[in-house]
């Protein structure tokens, strides 16, 4: 008795996978609308928010290091993302459209990709801090334009350990004058909100 010849091995082809789980992260950005000029663009806006994203995730301050981490897991990226034509955004590219971009908008959007929400009960430390390396410039593009550092006053939910939308601060005022309108925005009843000292002048203590 003849056995049937044993089948060729499969073959599997990645790319006919689903890749849901893989780019999850560029669903946060996917709606987003693109702030850039259409001539020129290389990279998919959501693309470069991502990236920025995971670096920022992996503990990278400042453009300068998000490009040294861009390299150092250069191929892994690329298997992940699989970018048209095998490209991927370099620092500058990101560095550009995070300037051009409202970043309290995709903080928004990862605020509620990640369904972040307080309850009634908890508490949420209110706080204003500037971006580290926000205002730092390109090294290698002399005619770089210099930008005023990023301040935004941050709200965390000390239960969950989690951080809420940001509100961004104007760059002509200050984290105190800001309070009132991100309190508005909240709109949340039942919630604790503690500060530091320096924010709870008296007329917010009165008002809330």
């Amino acid at each position: 008795m003849r056995l049937p010849p044993t089948p060729p091995p499969a073959v599997i082809d990645s790319r006919s996978e689903p890749a849901v789980e893989r780019i999850e992260i560029l669903e946060a950005f996917i709606d987003l609308p693109d702030v850039r000029r259409a001539a020129g663009k290389r990279h998919h806006m959501a693309l470069c928010l991502a990236l920025f994203t995971l670096a920022v995730t992996a503990g990278n301050r400042g453009f300068i290091a998000i490009g040294d981490w861009l390299k150092c897991y250069r191929s892994e990226l690329m298997a992940l993302f699989n970018p048209p034509k095998q490209r991927l955004p370099s620092y500058s590219t990101i560095r550009r459209v995070l300037l051009q971009l409202d970043d309290s908008d995709s903080s928004a959007a990862l605020a509620r990709f990640f369904g972040i929400e307080p309850l009634p009960g908890e508490t949420l430390a209110v706080d204003g801090k500037v971006l580290r390396g926000s205002d730092q410039l390109e090294t290698d593009n002399p005619d770089s334009p210099p930008h005023p550092a990023i301040l935004r006053v941050s709200a965390y939910l000390v239960e969950r350990g989690l951080i809420l939308e940001p509100y961004q601060v104007e760059c002509k005022t200050h984290e105190i004058k800001a309070l009132p309108a991100f309190i508005e925005q909240l709109a949340l009843k039942g919630v604790v909100l503690a500060f530091d000292a320096i924010s709870t002048p008296k007329n917010l203590s009165a008002d809330y």
